[in-house]
Parts: C-alpha cells; sequence; structure tokens
C-alpha cells in the first residue's frame, strides 16, 4: 500500500503517506488510497483526531510527474480524485493534524496546509514549486495562501516558488509548531491524544464554524455560530463541562 492507516492510540489514527523512495510523491495508487484512508478516517466512529504525514525524509515532493499516465487529464484528476481527499480533510467532524516531517512541495504543501493544525520539523521547507514547471498552484492552495497570507504576499510565493523555511512558516502562520525532525511525529500523537479528551461534538461544530467563517462574511458567522452553539447545548458533554468545571476535576466528555 502506498498509504498507511493506523490507530497508533485511542481515539487517534494515523494516515502515513508510503512511497519513500519517491519522497512520497502523488502516483494514481497513492491518489486512490488517499481517497480511502481520508473517507475512512471521517467515518470511524472511533476516531476523534487524524494526523497526516510522510514515510521517510519527506512531508510529500507533490504529484510524480516521472508517471504522467498518455491521457492525463489533470482537470478531471483534481476534481476527482486530489479533491476527493482534500475535502474530507476539510469537512471531516474531526481535527486533522499534519505532521510535516520533511519538504512539503506542489500538491504536499497543499495538503499540509488543507489540514486543520500543523507541526513542522524545523528542518523542513514548505515549497509551491509549480512555477518552477510552468504551472499554478492547484488543488486549492490559491486559496489556502490567500486566506492565510493576504493576496500579496501569497502571490509572490506562487510566483517565485520561493522555500519557505520553518522559523518563517512559524512567524507567517502557516503552522502551529516547530519542533527537531526527531520528535515531529511523537508532538503530532502527543497533540492529538490531549484533542482526544476534548469534547468531540464542540470540536466537530467549531471546526465547521470556523471553516464557514473563511467563506463568509460576519453576518453569516454570527448566524452560523449562533446555530452551532444550539447544537452544543444540547449535547451531553455541555452539562458534564459545566459541572467539571465547578467541581474542579477533569471533563469526561463522551461524544454525546
Amino acid at each position: 500500500m502506498s498509504v498507511n492507516y493506523e490507530s497508533p492510540r485511542d481515539g487517534v489514527v494515523l494516515i502515513t503517506l508510503n512511497r519513500p523512495k519517491k519522497l512520497n510523491a502523488f502516483d494514481a495508487q497513492m491518489r486512490l488510497d488517499m481517497m480511502d484512508a481520508t473517507r475512512r478516517a471521517s467515518a470511524d466512529e472511533a476516531a476523534r483526531v487524524v494526523v497526516v504525514t510522510g514515510e521517510g525524509r519527506a512531508f510529500s515532493a507533490g504529484a510524480d510527474i516521472s508517471v504522467l499516465e498518455e491521457k492525463y487529464n489533470v482537470e478531471d484528476i483534481l476534481n476527482t480524485e486530489y479533491g476527493s481527499f482534500l475535502t474530507p480533510i476539510q469537512t471531516m467532524p474531526k481535527p486533522v493534524i499534519s505532521a510535516i516531517n520533511g519538504p512539503a512541495a506542489g500538491i504536499g504543501m497543499t495538503m499540509a496546509l488543507t489540514c486543520d493544525l500543523r507541526v513542522m520539523a524545523d528542518d523542513a521547507y514548505l515549497m509551491s514549486a509549480f512555477a518552477n514547471i510552468g504551472l499554478v498552484p492547484d488543488g486549492g492552495l490559491s486559496w489556502l495562501l490567500t486566506q492565510q497570507l493576504g493576496y500579496a504576499r501569497a502571490y509572490q510565493l506562487a510566483i517565485e516558488a520561493e522555500k519557505i523555511d520553518a522559523q518563517r512558516a512559524l512567524d507567517w502562520g502557516l503552522v502551529n509548531r516547530v519542533v527537531p525532525v526527531s520528535d515531529v511525529l511523537e508532538n503530532a500523537l502527543d497533540w492529538a491524544q490531549s484533542l482526544v479528551e476534548r469534547a468531540p461534538i464542540a470540536m466537530a461544530l467549531t471546526k465547521r464554524t470556523f471553516r464557514s467563517a473563511c467563506e463568509s462574511g460576519l453576518r453569516n458567522a454570527i448566524g452560523f455560530e449562533a446555530m452551532a452553539q444550539r447544537n452544543a447545548m444540547t449535547t451531553e458533554d455541555f452539562p458534564e463541562g459545566v459541572a467539571a468545571m465547578f467541581e474542579k476535576r477533569k471533563a469526561a466528555f463522551r461524544g454525546k
């Protein structure tokens, strides 16, 4: 399999890109395997948090352009194959953490930034490499970078294909944490495990609310938050959280 799916800790799913000799570059099989893995993780009721990483020394070098099919229809493949695993990362009702263990370039960068939270190795880098081969960012990277950096900086990165080192990625808010490369996966798994103890319905509603806020104005965001808050207050986790706060104990959230 070009993608490994496992549960190394209770409530945590680990998805690992597994073409290390190709720096985890995407070929047709990896695209299909990632579609299966993200759909499985989204539907997995035992999984509360998902971690995505790469095997070996790279997160992902992007698309494997050495195996482009003769009748390669990039528009169809981006919409139906890449879109079919990038979209579930955004929409699944649980946080997804990218453990960026090495270079993340092209569509690999897109996938890393599509995840909700990001831990990056101190010697890794992000790179919108498309311009170097006469292409444009794809998989939603134009939206992601514009949302996170603003138009001018996003456009500059896209046309100059500059490497973004870990410290700059942290300073710019593209990643949440930078840690030594030897600690990346363990740090991401520890973070995931800490989130497993959070109220899962509230986390899901918060993710949906913040994703929606990126695409709407303030008035719509207020309305969406109001709907999500109404739903959150009907759960059993809400009174448990309140009781735990007053009793000065750790809440036992059950996801109900």
